[in-house]
């Protein structure tokens, strides 16, 4: 089995150099990295992790725990996380919350007694509320989920905005008497309310809300309630995929279709929404390159303990396809000018905003 030092007279590094291409480290070049790399495979090395452990006190592990892992939003962001690891020489371990804070610290203890190096969280509403960095012997980044005040490491959506562009699109499509159906289990379904609720004001409009629990069935049976009555509303908007997909399958089982009876859109580009006929008009979230800023960020904070906590915010894409057509040009509940496979995309290209909090 080859040796450290082998790697580095391999590489033509010293050793210092590749024990910290091997822990994460930032402060090497790129040049440096792939000549390492390129001599680990070379030699099948593998490092001793018990002895690292011992002689750290940490592994190369990190933790992810994540709210629901039935989430297809939670499971892009693993992908990009576990992606970022696997090029580090980093292992992940994955943990589902399921929404419940108390399976949530138990999670956050079992990374503390596998001395991990680092957590990214998805945080529960209660462990946001009372969330302070100092109260874990590790380094956390937020992903996802996460309240201004809260000074922390952090990669999430501008929701607020997001929401707001979501209900403009329709108001300016005709449709006035929207229903926005948000997530109650997160900070997140929270802010997009607030962002779909000043859209309605700055019309002039009502803003209507139905808070859910964030799953299909939940929200399949508030909508189905809220189709029973009359008259209809124009629209129903979803603060998530999973409410979306509840909302879908209400509207379906009432024998709605839309546009053509009401208006539907949501968060989450998930594949099933350009499939289902004539296209589900969405905000969509740059999931993959969330969970690769929340690594990267985390990474960096391992290396540099002391830097300033800083807040990485992306914007999401409005995606317009036929659930929202114009109200005048839809006949006879068929869509005139829009055919299946019409998408307009808003704000495609869209860097990153980032923000220093201390």
């Amino acid at each position: 089995m080859a040796r450290i030092k082998e790697v580095a007279k391999q590489a033509g590094v010293s050793v210092a150099s590749v024990s910290r291409v091997l822990a994460g480290h930032t402060g090497v070049s790129e040049a440096t990295r792939q000549q390492v790399l390129e001599a680990v495979k070379a030699l099948d090395y593998r490092p001793d992790l018990a002895a690292r452990r011992l002689r750290s006190r940490c592994t190369d592990t990190i933790g992810l725990i994540v709210s629901d892992i039935r989430n297809p939003f939670f499971t892009e962001v693993s992908r990009a996380v576990e992606d970022v690891a696997y090029q580090r020489q980093m292992r992940v371990f994955l943990c589902n919350a399921d929404e419940n804070p108390e399976k949530e610290a138990l999670y956050l203890n079992l990374m503390q007694d596998e001395n991990v190096s680092g957590v990214i969280l998805s945080p529960t509403l209660p462990t946001l509320a009372r969330f302070r960095v100092k109260d874990y012997p590790f380094p956390i980044v937020l992903i996802d989920r996460c309240e201004r005040e809260t000074i922390a490491d952090a990669v999430v959506l501008d929701n607020a905005d997001a929401a707001y562009r979501l209900t403009t699109h329709l108001i300016e499509q005709g449709y006035q008497r929207n229903i926005f159906f948000y997530g109650t289990t997160s900070a997140t379904g929270r802010q997009r309310q607030e962002g779909y609720a000043a859209a309605m004001a700055a019309h002039g409009l009502e803003a209507q809300v139905e808070p859910v629990l964030a799953t299909v069935d939940a929200a399949r049976a508030a909508a189905t309630a809220q189709l029973s009555r009359h008259p209809l509303p124009d629209a129903l908007v979803a603060s998530s995929g999973l409410i979306l997909l509840g909302l879908t399958e209400a509207l379906r089982d009432a024998g709605l279709r839309f546009p053509g009876s009401i208006a539907l859109a949501g968060f989450d580009d998930m594949p099933w929404t350009r499939l289902v006929e004539p296209g589900i008009t969405v905000i969509a979230q740059p999931t993959y390159d969330l969970g690769r800023a929340a690594i990267d960020l985390l990474l960096q904070r391992i290396a540099e303990p002391k830097q300033a906590v800083r807040r990485v915010m992306l914007r999401g894409e409005l995606r317009a396809r036929g659930s929202s057509a114009k109200r005048d040009k839809i006949q006879d509940n068929l869509i005139v000018a829009s055919p299946v496979h019409s998408e307009t995309v808003h704000n495609r290209k869209q860097n990153p905003v980032e923000e220093t909090l201390l």
